[in-house]
């Protein structure tokens, strides 16, 4: 990155920090107010970055003595774009702006709603919970945002002595401070996208747009981007990128040894960090920031890049390169396919309408082709010049034929090992240029390993090797931090599936849930109206997501709200991954049970109802193999997402909405179950056995006479036992209703199971 690709940057990123100034009661315009804190408070005197802030509005431009050349002018047309693709006119159409208006949700408009929800004034990082949109409109008054210019100002100290190094810590900085700020305060507009995300965007879109001008050797700015502002419009200056990474659930789940959920969290960390790290070799050959990155999770990613022919270049050499780090290390087992299609300021607002669609379609039609063809000639021929086998053995963790140590394991699972609990107790994962000891292989030579904040001071100040660092779920800014990896590495310290299976309530089992958002694909590309359907849009949508699962999720956890049984303050149960959309947790069986259902309550309020959730979940001995469980639960989610209108939950081989399991299965069901056998002991399991065996036959009408005969058999003998008679008439009404209703009857069963689970003897077992 060349020094006025950092300076353009730089500015880009600040061109708007004086809307936090004008909104503390500076009556000034806020690229004058921004332009006088950086200067006079914050010391910075690089007069291109000053002039960024200065004049990136027209009107103040058109008089600005500066140079053709100027970088303003690519800010300009950055933050013009940025505005356009993520300001829209609201249906309110009120008139003026107030600069104390709170910042809406993103999921007003998602998926059919037309709603009105906001966001309390807080920062990132505040320690509280989930900011959850609300229907109050809490104001951000003056001393809020006199708050975050203190916070902001401590943060520039030094920023002219920056370098790339640093940039993604600024980004970093201004993600934990301006993510619940609106950008725009008029009132005629929708406010739902953050002063963060119009930044970062606004950085993105200059990048792009000076490599674009760079190819064509144009450096006449101020004619191309302010005189000819219209044509530019036009102009194919972006491609918009995907990479993907296939085998990711066969790599993470073909584990069923001893200590397979350690290793089953270190593989998806792993491909986790492995996936942040490709990310940057992309972003860094490219000399761009991760402004650029739009959207990273689950194995994919989508990245603005400079539509360049060098660009082109660059992403096939780097293709080349991760594949054959793939085929070396893990043979055939991952492969990464990548795509781009060229689009313009115009395409990303989606001007014509479906042209923004036509954009993610054309993506993966590109990504699907190279999956059908994956390896070259000459990366087959590599191929089966290494399938001898001689002197390797089957590692008794992955099952790949390799070399083993004397513990039966290949070199890769056994650094999968080390690395478990690293992953839970250090903060920093550091990429360095040489290998050593329990260091992890990455692409091109590079190497991650694990390091406590000390560790990493160290290496930053003495190690010539030192590449890159990801902080965990923290803040930290310095010298090639690339960025705040939020990690949902939610465990109880020590516990294994069999701590699980005997601190679980009732029958000594786990529970296996795997979990995933309903139709994200479509809400990506056409879940909001047409005119609002945007890149802006769908990039703070992505974050909003990534949030949740990767940071809100620890969260959830911690805290549980619904219970099945007894009360917990923290879920019994360890996160083996969760990000992008999807998640997968182990667990005792009535935790998890009830933290499924706590993640999808707080799904449907986080996004306003706008997003669904389809789950399955497994219950398991202890010891039963977890990738096999893995992929029978996987089968189970499959299950719940062929349900009508998805949005289910998949228990003991039965689907059910979410609305049905909790109200009908548990509410109504369960609690009438335990209600009435509250203080049956035995005598109660072993007629709900009975029952249970005449519900399995109701289709044999003799069983319905001798259901009914076995409930009069349940009524309490004796003179002083009106009340329990009472509460017997209530329940036998209830269970002879029930077992003549074909969906009753389906969720009786499983809450007679639940019930038996839940109070099952450990002696019985």
């Amino acid at each position: 990155m060349t020094d006025k690709e950092l300076k353009l940057v730089i500015g880009a990123l600040l061109h708007d920090i004086g809307k936090v100034i004008f909104r503390t009661g500076d009556g000034r315009k806020h690229s004058i107010s921004g332009y006088e804190f950086l200067k006079d408070e914050a010391h910075i005197t690089d007069a291109d970055v000053l002039d960024s802030v200065r004049f990136h509005h027209q009107d103040a431009l058109k008089s600005a003595s500066i140079d053709e050349n100027a970088i303003a002018y690519i800010v300009y047309i950055a933050d013009n774009i940025a505005a356009a693709t993520d300001r829209r006119k609201s249906d309110q159409e009120e008139k003026g702006f107030n600069p104390e208006v709170p910042l809406q949700s993103i999921f007003n408009i998602l998926n059919g709603n037309q709603k009105q929800y906001h966001y309390y004034p807080k920062s990132l990082d505040d320690k509280e919970g989930i900011n959850m949109p609300t229907t109050e409109e809490k104001n951000f008054d003056r001393h809020f945002y006199q708050r975050i210019k203190t916070d902001m100002l401590d943060a520039l100290k030094g920023v002219e002595s920056w370098h790339q190094d640093y940039v993604n810590s600024l980004l970093s900085v201004m993600e934990a401070y301006l993510s619940y700020i609106p950008s725009s305060t008029v009132l005629a507009e929708l406010t739902d996208i953050s002063l963060y995300d119009h930044v970062k965007m606004t950085a993105a879109y200059s990048s792009c747009i000076y490599q674009y001008l760079e190819s064509l050797q144009i450096s006449d700015y101020k004619k191309v981007l302010f005189k000819d502002s219209r044509a530019f419009y036009e102009k194919k200056a972006f491609r918009l990128f995907s990479m993907d990474i296939s085998g990711i659930q066969k790599f993470i789940y073909t584990i069923h040894s001893e200590g397979a959920l350690r290793m089953l969290r270190s593989r998806s960390f792993y491909l986790e960090i492995l996936m942040e790290h490709m990310i940057d070799e992309i972003l860094e050959a490219c000399s761009l920031t991760r402004a650029n990155l739009i959207y990273s999770g689950g194995g994919h990613c989508y990245i603005l890049l400079a539509n360049t022919e060098q660009t082109e270049k660059k992403l096939r050499l780097l293709q080349d390169k991760f594949n054959k780090y793939f085929l070396e290390t893990f043979d055939i087992s991952l492969y990464v396919a990548m795509a781009s299609v060229e689009c313009s300021p115009n395409d990303l607002e989606n001007q014509p309408s479906g042209t923004y669609a036509l954009i993610f379609k054309t993506l993966s039609q590109s990504l699907a082709k190279q999956k059908s063809r994956r390896y070259s000639i000459e990366q087959i021929q590599f191929l089966n010049r290494r399938r001898g086998s001689d002197g390797k053995r089957e590692c008794k963790v992955c099952k790949k034929t390799s070399e083993t140590n004397e513990n039966g394991r290949c070199t890769f699972c056994e650094l999968m090992s080390e690395f478990s609990n690293d992953i839970l107790y250090k903060d920093f994962f550091t990429v360095i240029q040489e290998k050593r000891i329990n260091s992890i292989p990455l692409p091109d030579g590079r190497y991650l390993i694990a390091q406590t904040e000390e560790e990493l001071r160290k290496t930053m100040e003495t190690d010539d090797y030192f590449v890159r660092t990801y902080g965990k779920n923290k803040l930290y800014t310095g010298k090639s931090v690339t960025t705040k990896l939020w990690v949902a590495d939610y465990t109880k310290k020590g516990k294994t599936t069999e701590n699980y299976a005997k601190e679980a309530e009732g029958i000594d089992r786990i529970a296996v849930l795997r979990a995933d958002v309903d139709n994200l694909g479509q809400a990506f590309v056409s879940g909001f109206p047409e005119k609002y359907t945007t890149l802006s849009r769908t990039a703070t949508l992505s974050r909003q997501l990534s949030l949740f699962f990767k940071h809100y999720i620890n969260d959830i956890l911690k805290n549980s709200v619904y219970k099945l049984s007894k009360d917990c303050s923290e879920r019994n149960a360890t996160v083996v991954y969760s990000g992008g959309d999807d998640l997968f947790i182990v667990g005792s069986w009535d935790d998890v049970i009830a933290l499924a259902v706590d993640i999808q309550q707080t799904l449907e309020e986080y996004s306003i109802g706008a997003l669904t959730i389809s789950a399955g979940i497994g219950i398991y001995p202890a010891k039963y193999p977890l990738n096999i469980s893995a992929s029978e639960v996987a089968d189970m989610e499959e299950q719940s997402k062929g349900y009508p209108d998805k949005n289910a939950i998949t228990l003991l081989s039965d689907t059910y909405s979410w609305k049905d399991f909790t109200e009908k299965v548990i509410g109504e069901k369960l609690n009438e179950l335990e209600k009435f056998f509250a203080n049956s002991g035995e005598r109660g399991k072993a007629f709900l056995y009975r029952l249970l065996e005449l519900i399995r036959n109701m289709n044999e009408r003799i069983n319905l006479a001798r259901f009914a005969y076995v409930l009069t058999r349940l009524e309490p003998v004796g003179e002083n036992m009106q009340k329990e008679k009472l509460l017997y008439r209530e329940f036998s009404k209830k269970m002879y209703q029930w077992v003549q209703d074909k969906e009753d009857q389906r969720q009786l069963v499983t809450a007679i199971y639940i019930y038996v689970y839940l109070h099952r003897e450990k002696e019985e077992q």
